[in-house]
């Protein structure tokens, strides 16, 4: 009986108790109330989240309340309703209204506009505020130094311009200060070394310049420096070596100059060191790493640092990775005191003035790049597989210096060289004898070659002269094909194909004048660039796209040459050709098929659940089925059509969709066939007449699939950043995105790839692979030489099996590299990008986990050509098959 009672009390306690809770976390302020509501009204929320009649401080996700009031709101992964969707702002100023806020999260959210100045003034108890990936804009509002309580500060990756401001340093509490990836100028303020607190400052790709101001070295409590893709000039300054906490140091990508300071190295808690493509100059001091006992990473590549190699480089205990490749390093490698840490690094001494023999124990260490130095001698068989070596000197070795500019080399600095382990004076770095014993082989090929040569002068010369002497002799065939030249026009213009077979319906211009309401402005969908396109309903209800071109006002040939294509292409990633209307001699109307879900740039924020209208980007599943949409009709163009078309307007705005998000390509007007087509023998090709360097509408200087390659690489960049609009364009601010971004690409590190990626993109580990892969095929496919980047038909097999270019042990991979002395595609595909290179308008080096540069080229056969490179030459030219591998590379995969 006794049990009962206390059990009876018990529950009653308990009951009491969650009454008193619920009373608690009931909103008592009727200011707060509608504060909400409107808050709730002005940025379009649902009602799902936020119900109108439930208390918002237990039922409204996101909302915090205490003691009756809201202490935090979090926005971040909400969605709109349709009406917040069509017109997302920064609409908070109800926030004013809410006294103990002290944490607001919309963390990729959208927010269009700038933060207001009533922020500092009005919420003064806010400790966290997180409006990072918001398409914020304008300046940092001075007011926010007002914020004394304030400890964590985001607003990275947005549009803020104008100078940092100064008042910010008054935020004694802050503990983290994030504002990179904006539009950021002027100068450091020598505020923030008063920010006693702050453990991590990121100030990274913005366009800051000045110096570091003085009194850094005095925030004790800094963890975290990233001031990388800036402009900051001077010299480093020294007392950056007090900061005793410093986990993580970057000061990559600006304008440094000078010696490395000697009081870096008492930065003994540092994980990391970038400092590279920078301009510093000078020597390491003997002593750099003796300090710098915590050292992980030190990357201090692309500077102009010379002298000898600090022998305590062996000596750092936990050393992952050391870059110190393209300075002015010389001298012989310092004598290596193994232990059991330092042979688990990776080392990158590539491109440096390094001499002498090599000690036998590099074979211990895991991957070492020494190449493009002057290191001679030989090296065991056990040395070649885990260094890359060539460019040197070494004896027997392929691809090496020289003769001639190893003896310069040495011969300067008064050092003694091995001639290649020649017995006497030669000038090849091959034994004499081999090349006494080939001396007659090559004299046979100059002469076939020779003869070849004059046979094809002599070919150019007869060809030049038909030329000239039939210049006025009409061709027959393009008589048939052309009309009359227009008033002041030299050149023929095609007439409409005599063939209408593949055309589709013939319609009546006053059917399709009926249809969309005598082209009325309200169902024009928009201005193309070939012509006006609108939404028409035919007399059986069928929805349809009408492309009205005004022959007077739009080029006559583009669009005959878009009917040639629809009459050539059967493929189902095309949007079909439904019928013509060919009545008016100056006004042409082609029908298309609607597509329900538009364009991919219309269409990607588009909501997918109608019942709710909440507004969503799309998910992963559907971006990579729509870039293997895309890829598959570009491949068709490129590979399967004879002879090969380009598309040259690959754009987002060119992919369309129909009700089931299968991608249909359209925009074909500006389709032409490849530059320079190979399918033609050489007479052909040579009695082509010239044609006039025609401009495409996305800066196309030639119909090459080299350039919808590059163009389709900014597609799946879109796809992964959700940054629409870069394959739009390619003025300067794109160039310099695109350089940033593909900064954060790299084939051994997954998490990089989460800088970039759309914050509205919600993934698990399996689809982050995913991800990570289409990135790195993007990457591949915006290699600035045309020549090295992949075939489409090869980025349509890495994107259907995204998996393989990420996890290169898989069976396919294995039987691949075990059946055929090149390694599996994707290995190949992939592996060149941990190339370096020399060409000053590539991507800017970035270096891999691997210690590799790397720096987006993918080699390719079309280039006809060997491309080595810097760092890694072994994966040179396995990029792509050269052609006569091409069969066996594809017979294996069938297999």
């Amino acid at each position: 009986m006794e049990a009962k009672r206390v059990l009876v009390l018990a529950a009653l306690v308990l009951f009491f108790i969650q009454c008193a809770a619920a009373q608690r976390s009931t909103l008592n302020s009727s200011v707060e109330w509608s504060a909400l509501r409107r808050l709730r009204s002005s940025l379009g929320l649902r009602a799902r989240d936020w119900p109108i009649k439930a208390d918002p401080c237990r039922n409204w996700t996101g909302v915090e309340c205490r003691d009756g009031q809201v202490t935090a709101i979090s926005v971040s992964g909400l969605r709109r309703t349709r009406v917040g969707r069509m017109n997302p702002r920064f609409a908070v100023d109800t926030l004013a209204n809410l006294t103990l806020l002290e944490t607001f999260n919309a963390s990729g959210f959208l927010l269009p506009g700038s933060i207001p100045e009533w922020f500092g003034f009005r919420l003064q108890g806010l400790q966290v505020l997180d409006l990072r990936s918001c398409a914020v804009n304008g300046a940092v509002p001075s007011s926010l130094g007002n914020l004394s309580r304030l400890t964590h500060l985001y607003l990275n990756h947005n549009n803020l311009t104008g100078n940092i401001a100064s008042s910010l340093g008054q935020l004694t509490e802050l503990s983290v200060l994030d504002l990179s990836r904006n539009f950021l100028t002027g100068s450091i303020p020598a505020s923030f070394s008063m920010m006693s607190n702050l453990s991590m400052l990121d100030l990274s790709s913005n366009y800051i310049s000045g110096t570091v101001p003085a009194g850094f070295g005095s925030v004790s409590s800094l963890r975290v420096l990233n001031l990388s893709y800036n402009s900051l000039t001077a010299s480093i300054p020294g007392e950056l070596g007090n900061l005793s906490q410093l986990v993580e140091l970057d000061l990559s990508k600006n304008s440094f100059s000078g010696a490395l300071p000697v009081e870096l190295g008492g930065l003994r808690s540092l994980k990391g060191m970038r400092i590279g493509s920078n301009s510093l100059e000078g020597q390491l001091p003997e002593g750099f790493f003796s300090g710098l006992s915590q050292l992980e990473v030190v990357v201090l590549s692309q500077n102009k640092l010379d002298g000898r190699i600090p022998s305590g480089v062996w000596s750092l205990p936990g050393l992952r990775l050391i870059d110190i490749s393209a300075n002015n390093f010389t001298g012989e490698l310092p004598s290596v005191g193994l232990n059991g840490n330092v042979t688990r690094a990776i080392f990158n001494f590539s491109d440096n003035m390094l001499y002498g023999s090599l000690n036998s124990s590099i074979r211990f260490f895991n991957l070492t790049d020494l190449s493009g130095n002057y290191f001679q001698g030989k090296v065991s068989d056990d040395s070649q597989r885990n260094a890359t070596l060539d460019r040197n000197c070494l004896q027997v070795l392929p691809d090496q210096r020289s003769l001639a500019d190893c003896r310069l080399f040495y011969s300067e600095r008064g050092l003694q060289f091995d001639d290649f382990g020649a017995s006497g004076p030669t000038d090849s770095p091959f034994p004499v004898s081999a090349s006494k014993k080939n001396r007659r082989r090559v004299y046979i090929l100059i002469g076939v070659f020779g003869g070849l040569a004059l046979i094809v002068v002599m070919v150019v010369i007869v060809v030049l002269l038909l030329r000239k002497c039939n210049k006025s002799i009409p061709d027959q065939r393009s008589i048939a094909d052309k009309g009359p030249a227009p008033d002041g026009d030299g050149q023929t213009v095609p007439k409409e194909p005599s063939e209408l077979s593949g055309l589709g319906d013939v319609f009546s211009y006053e059917q399709l004048a009926h249809a969309t309401s005598e082209f009325s402005e309200s169902n024009l969908i928009k201005h193309g660039h070939s012509g006006d396109l609108y939404r028409g309903i035919l007399e059986n209800g069928t929805i349809v796209v009408i492309k009205r071109v005004d022959l007077r006002s739009f080029d006559r040939e583009s669009y005959i040459r878009e009917l040639e294509i629809f009459r050539k292409i059967s493929n189902t990633r095309f949007v079909p050709l439904l019928g013509h209307c060919f009545e008016h001699e100056n006004e042409k109307l082609l029908v298309y098929k609607y597509m329900p879900n538009g364009d991919l740039a219309s269409s990607f924020y588009r909501a997918t659940d109608l019942e709710d209208e909440s507004m969503q980007s799309l998910d992963w599943i559907t971006r990579l089925k729509i870039a293997i949409g895309a890829a598959e009709a570009l491949s068709y163009l490129h590979h399967e059509c004879n002879p090969p078309l380009v598309h040259r307007d690959v754009q987002v705005g060119s992919i369309l969709l129909d009700d089931k998000f299968e991608v249909r390509v359209g925009s074909l007007s500006e389709s032409r066939a490849q530059d320079g087509d190979s399918h033609g023998n050489v007479i052909t090709r040579l009695l082509r007449k010239p044609q006039t360097s025609e401009q495409g509408t996305s800066g196309s200087s030639s119909a090459n699939c080299a350039y919808d390659v590059f163009c389709f690489g900014k597609v799946l960049l879109e796809l992964v950043t959700g940054k629409l609009g870069i394959s739009k364009s390619d003025d300067a601010t794109i160039r310099e995105w695109l350089e940033h971004t593909l900064s954060y690409i790299s084939v051994h590190d997954k998490e990089l790839v989460t800088k970039i990626m759309d914050p509205s993109l919600i993934v698990d580990e399996d689809f982050l692979e995913e991800v990570w892969a289409m990135a790195i095929v993007a990457r591949s496919c915006l290699n600035p030489r045309p020549s090295k980047r992949p075939l489409m038909r090869y980025v349509l097999k890495a994107l259907e099996n995204p998996l393989k270019v990420v996890r290169e042990d898989s069976s396919s991979s294995a039987r691949l590299q075990t059946a055929s002395s090149r390694k599996s595609w994707n290995v190949a595909f992939f592996g060149s990008l941990r190339h370096s290179s020399s060409d000053s308008n590539t991507v800017p080096t970035q270096i891999n986990s691997n210690g590799f540069k790397q720096s987006g080229r993918v080699g390719s056969h079309s280039s006809g050509g060997n491309d080595y490179s810097s760092s890694h030459k072994r994966l040179s030219s396995e990029i792509f098959p050269e052609p006569i591998a091409i069969t066996d590379m594809e017979r294996l995969d069938e297999h």
